[in-house]
């Protein structure tokens, strides 16, 4: 079958490190944490203090102010990037067949400060149950892109992927494969995340799974260092327009990069931590330059999912070592996870966008804040330790995996033309 070329046309972020795509490069290649002390809420009974928030977001610059109370912040995040990413793609509303363009969007958890508020009002209260109306539409994972599809009129596919942290980038895959099918020309993808809250930190500090650096948290989010503890939480949405690519030069749309393979794969081992020897990430990669065409020495970068945990960062390295053998050397590797945070299901789409603009700007950006070799891991490998480094980038690959085993890696090229 002759499966169409799929690009990427236009891109959105609102991130801890930036709210829109020029401060967000601009954040990533000067090595900004986005990580500090929580505001949301008083975090002194809690094990870990602190988390990569959003920055100077006020809804109501977005939003009137009764719309966004109908939205959760997952969902706001959706919308707001994905604004970004339709207008730099110039998607003319009126010429467009909105019937062929689809809405495809990631959350791991979705509204979880929703679920809180109304369960916490709830204890509170006098037993009746005294619901918020918009309890249920505010929560839902798939909210968010049926929101974006309302907005835009968008008539496509719409619905959410939900595989934990690697959520968003199984929705760019599914992208990529509608489009390449022919179903439909034009697809919004991405995803949000919002988990910033009383549960979220409760939750994952009961897995010993976050760190408590609280001493110096803009340190706290360390991948591939020694001294790291766990990974620091994150919250944030990141868009992308992908795009048929013929559809794409026809209207004259200005193309980021091409979209040549996705892969996925299961570890089948454990409901959090990862196979010690990285065997589903291995299966992850080689699927997806498989899918792709390439050859593991054809490809310049990688951008891990190197969320700064003891054992995950080590899996994942091991594993590029055993696809990529005397080439991975060659490679810059890196975690933008060291500035970001880790925003579960919006990583992929955040990373894929960060693996996108240092395609363009010939900049890979560094994993900040190593300063302890780690001896589980191969000397060789270059981990781009906390200065940006040029490089021309032809073929850059993003690692994305969750909870649950699932993994995820997209690969994109430089267009040729």
């Amino acid at each position: 079958m002759n499966l169409k070329r799929v690009v990427v046309t236009g891109l959105g972020a609102l991130t801890p490190i930036g709210n829109n795509i020029e401060e967000y490069w601009d954040g990533l290649v000067h090595g900004k944490s986005g990580c500090a002390p929580i505001t949301y809420f008083d975090t002194e009974n809690f094990k870990t203090k602190f988390a990569c928030e959003v920055k100077n977001y006020n809804p109501t610059d977005y939003f009137e102010r009764k719309e966004a109370r109908k939205l959760d912040k997952f969902a706001q995040y959706a919308i707001v990037s994905s604004e970004e990413a339709i207008k730099d793609a110039a998607i003319d509303l009126e010429k467009v067949d909105k019937f062929r363009v689809g809405v495809i969007w990631g959350a791991g958890i979705g509204g979880l400060e929703t679920f809180q508020e109304e369960v916490i009002g709830y204890a509170k209260g006098s037993g009746t149950p005294r619901f918020n109306p918009f309890f249920i539409p505010k929560m839902i994972a798939d909210i968010a892109p049926g929101h974006i599809s309302i907005r835009n009129g968008f008539m496509g596919p719409n619905y959410t992927t939900v595989s934990a942290c690697a959520s968003s980038a199984n929705s760019m895959i599914d992208a990529l494969n509608y489009i390449r099918l022919g179903h439909c020309d034009i697809i919004v993808t991405g995803g949000s995340e919002a988990a910033v809250t009383i549960a979220g930190m409760g939750g994952f500090n009961a897995m010993h799974a976050l760190s408590t650096r609280n001493e110096s948290p803009e340190t706290a989010s360390r991948p591939f260092d020694a001294t790291r503890d766990g990974f620091v939480l994150g919250e944030g949405g990141g868009a992308l327009i992908l795009e048929e690519y013929e559809h794409a030069k026809a209207r004259g749309a200005k193309i980021y990069a091409e979209v040549v393979g996705g892969g996925m794969s299961s570890d089948a081992y454990h409901m959090t931590a990862p196979h010690p020897d990285g065997i589903g990430v291995e299966r992850v990669m080689l699927n997806c330059l498989r899918d792709a065409g390439v050859k593991p020495e054809q490809v310049d970068a990688i951008n891990t999912h190197g969320t700064s945990t003891p054992l995950g960062d080590v899996a994942e390295l091991k594993a590029i070592t055993k696809v990529f053998g005397d080439h991975a050397p060659n490679m810059n590797i890196n975690s933008t996870k060291s500035m970001t945070g880790h925003l579960l299901g919006a990583a992929g789409a955040i990373e894929s966008i960060a693996s996108i603009l240092a395609m363009q700007h010939g900049m890979i950006p560094p994993t900040i804040n190593h300063t302890t070799v780690d001896e589980n891991i191969d000397s060789r490998l270059n981990l781009t330790l906390n200065k940006a480094q040029k490089r021309d980038i032809t073929y850059a690959m993003s690692n994305t995996f969750g909870f649950g085993g699932h993994n995820a890696c997209v690969l994109f090229k430089k267009l040729d033309e």
